[in-house]
Formats: C-alpha cells, structure tokens, sequence
C-alpha cells in the first residue's frame, strides 16, 4: 500500500511557505476555510501537458482538468503563441459601439459550428454568467413578443447550473442553495433527473429518460403559459456526481418545448468542445436548443471566456427603436481579445486535427485499463461517456470522510483527484496515449484501493474542503 500523506508529512519548505501565505490571504472557492488549515491547498509552481508540479518538483497528473477547462494541456504551445501575438496587437478594447476580428471571428465560427441555427452570439464572463444572460434572454424575449406572463423555468433535479443568484435559483445542490434560499427568484419548477442510475428493474438508459421526459410534459401541459425556458446540462450534470442520460431526453425535450412555446437553453458550459465525445452534446442527439450556453473549454483553460448563442428569432425580437426593449446586459471585459484569440486557437486545433477520433480511440484504451472495476464489488455504475469516467463507491465500503481520503492518497500516486460525494471520476485534458491511459488507470485502482483498505481506517487526517458535499450520496433507483 502506498503511503498516506497526512498534514504534517505532505509538503515542506518552499511548499509550505505558499500555503501559509495563501491561507492568510485567499479566499478559496468552494471550501470551508475553517478545515483549509487541516489539508492545506496544493500549491503550483508550474504546469506542462496534463502534469502539475509543486515548488519542490513533486508531479501530479491533472485528472480533472483544472475544474474541466484544459483542453490540450498546461501551457500548450499553439495557444500560449496566439495570446502572445494577440497581446502585441490589442488586449482589449470595450465591445459597446466597437468591434474587433477575434470576437467576430469567434462569433462567426461557433455560430457556423451550430449549421447556422443559432445565429448570434453573446460575449460573457463565466459560466454562471452565461446562464444567467440566457435566463434574461428568455424572459425578455417573451414579454418583447407579448406575453409578458412567460417568467418561469424549468431545472432538473441534481441540475447545477452557477453560483450567481441567477443561476442559482435554477440549480438543485442543497449546499450551494440553501443558504441564499430567501434572495432566489422562486419561479422555477423541478422536473425528475434522467440520470440513468435510476433505472428500475427491467429499465434501461432509454427507458429513465422516457420516464423523466413524461414528467416534464405533464408539467409543460399545466403550466406552459407561465414558462419561459427550459435549462438542462445536455448528456452529463456533472455536479450530479457525473450523472449521464440517454439522449432520448433530448429529443424529446426538444420536440415539447416546440409544442409548448418554451426555449430550451442547453448549458454545455462542462460538456461541451469534445468532452461527450461530439463537438457540442446536443448533436448526439440531434437536435439544437434555443439558447447554448459555452464556458470552461472555450478557451483550452487559459482565459475566462464564456458566451451564450442563440436562435435568430430570438435576437430579431430584440430589435426597436425603444432603448428598452434592447438586450442591455454588459460586463467590462465583454469579448475580450485575448480570451477571444485563445478560443480561436481551441477551434483551429479541432479543425487541424482529428481531435474527436484521437479521443475515441484513447478512450477505449484507458475502457480497457479501467474495466476491472467493473467486477469490484466495493463499486457500481462504471460509466463513460465520451471523455468523461465514473463510478460511485458502495456506502458500505466508503470510509469515514472518503472524499478527502482518495483525494490524499492519490497525491501519493502522483494523481490530483476531487470526487464529487462517492463518485469518483476523471475528466483528463486530451493528451492520453496508450502508455498514460493504462499508467492513469493503474495509478487510479491504487489509489481507490489504499483507500478502501480497512488498515488506513485510523487515518487522523482532517476533512479536505473539496467538492465532496456537492451531492451527499449517489441516486438509488
């Protein structure tokens, strides 16, 4: 078994230094920062393809991707070079009555990405941003074409959609919601989740996902005159716990929102640009939504870009010559250049390469190194869906405070792991050759089994602040 890291063995020296420093100062996202002492932050001098490094060398395999961003690796060459040449030339300049070629570009080429269904595109800064300009949009739109009346929503159950309070007043975590419950708008309605893990006996994926779907519609049918959209994370809702669904659902909440007059807004924010193995997750299902929401991999994890596209009918309900019925929403950094020019950057390599076939065939390499946890009897649901791995820990076998246990012990493996709850899961950048993808997997089990084996159950580490409360326990059907 390897060894587990505890608090005072784990880091040293120049390490320890950044951690103290960090500690008195920063404010870490998504952490109890009364337990950040316990297991300090990881602090990360450098970074180069999938491989983090600490002050004093230690390397650690990025499994998530920095919080799903990176693309094709730290640093990498191609989008380090077009920000360079991007900054000798115009770092930003406000996008309110001006222009410039990277955000026209962007526009014109996401929009093409979509066969032209969604036409125009909105500039945004984050991912909650985004949902939020969608929601805005909707509503807007609606009382601009008369019906005033049409300011609901509709979110899924598990669904996670941002932290604003926009964003949040659509969104099922209990520990990102609770405690802003009083300042949330309370016009959205919660629809069961397609989660396949919920399957019946004699249910497959398909099966949940028609069950899931007829429940909108009766919901849709009573109340379709009050909703305005329909916000769902296409294929995957990774707060969830990586929770992954049939596209049947996607058909079919596409063709009720066409019979009740209700926008679909799909936040491919975390899944979209190749992470569910097509480009956008609505394509498996072959359909477009209303209004597309995009973040995270926008920018291959250099820069914080988000935007959100949209149906021409939309847009043309915007145009008057009243001030008012115009889209006035804004931000400083609204289509920055830089951001812009790295997003670019991301689409030059998905049409230079076989980006997409590249990922289906190390996806199937790193199936194999990873199908013996298909037989651990301590696991359930092994799921993949395009570059996205999970499985959930059984609760008889997680030990006391599991998440921040894996999390340790896979530093010891050389792995940087957050689980979400007992799902365990990886989300690698996609530069896996037939080497690392058996190394991950083989580092992976390790990790999972020194864990797991009772004789660490004495381990006096306390709580890690990771995202292991986002959902408490996996669905049960």
């Amino acid at each position: 078994m390897a060894p587990l890291l505890t608090p005072d063995s784990m880091l040293h020296g120049l390490n320890a230094a950044w951690q103290q420093r960090s500690l008195a100062s920063v404010w870490h996202p998504c952490t109890q920062m009364q337990r950040a002492a316990a297991v300090p932050p990881l602090p990360i001098a450098r970074a180069s393809g999938p491989w983090l490094y600490d002050h004093e060398g230690r390397r650690y395999f990025d499994t998530s991707s920095s919080w799903w961003v990176n693309l094709f690796g730290h640093a990498d060459p191609g989008i380090v070079a077009a920000i360079k040449a991007q900054l000798d030339e115009l770092p930003h300049v406000m996008l309110a009555g001006c222009t410039h070629a990277p955000a026209v570009e962007l526009a014109e080429r996401l929009s093409a990405r979509t066969e032209g269904e969604l036409g125009h595109l909105f500039f945004a800064s984050d991912g909650a941003s985004a949902v939020e300009i969608a929601l805005k949009m909707s509503v807007h739109h609606w009382s601009n074409c008369g019906q005033p009346g049409k300011r609901e929503f509709v979110c899924l159950q598990g669904g996670y959609h941002g932290e604003t309070l926009g964003a949040l007043a659509v969104t099922d975590v209990p520990v990102f919601r609770s405690a802003y419950a009083p300042l949330l708008y309370g016009g959205a309605h919660l629809v069961p989740s397609p989660d396949a893990r919920l399957a019946q006996p004699g249910e497959d994926a398909a099966a949940v996902a028609e069950r899931a779907a007829a429940a909108l519609e009766a919901l849709l049918a009573q109340r379709h005159s009050h909703i305005a959209a329909l916000i769902v994370e296409p294929l995957v809702q990774g707060a969830a716990g990586m929770a992954m669904h049939h596209a049947h659902y996607l058909r079919r909440v596409r063709a009720l929102c066409e019979r009740y007059q209700v926008h679909l807004i799909a936040d491919e924010i975390a899944v979209g640009f190749g992470r569910t193995g097509s480009f956008f997750a609505c394509q498996q299902a072959g359909i477009w939504p209303d209004l597309l929401c995009l973040s995270k991999g926008i920018t291959g994890g250099f820069l914080p870009l988000s935007v959100v596209l949209c149906r021409s009918a939309i847009y043309r309900a915007f145009l008057s010559d009243d001030v008012a019925r115009g889209f006035l929403h804004s931000h400083s950094y609204s289509g920055n250049a830089l951001a812009c020019r790295a997003a670019l950057a991301v689409l030059d390599r998905f049409e230079q390469r076989d980006v997409l076939g590249d990922n289906a065939r190390m996806a199937a390499v790193l199936d194999t190194a990873l199908a013996p946890l298909a037989q651990d009897p301590r696991l359930q649901h092994l799921r993949r869906c395009g570059m996205i791995w999970a499985f959930d820990v059984r609760a008889e076998h997680a030990p006391e405070r599991f998440a921040e246990r894996l999390h340790l012990v896979g530093r010891a493996h050389e792995l940087l792991l957050r689980p979400i709850g007992r799902t365990v899961y990886l989300m690698p950048p996609y530069l896996l050759d037939q080497a690392l993808a058996r190394w991950l997997a083989e580092r992976l089990i390790g990790t999972l089994n020194d864990t797991l084996n009772p004789a660490a159950a004495d381990y006096p580490g306390a709580a890690w602040p990771s995202d292991a409360d986002r959902t408490p326990e996996p669905p049960t059907a």
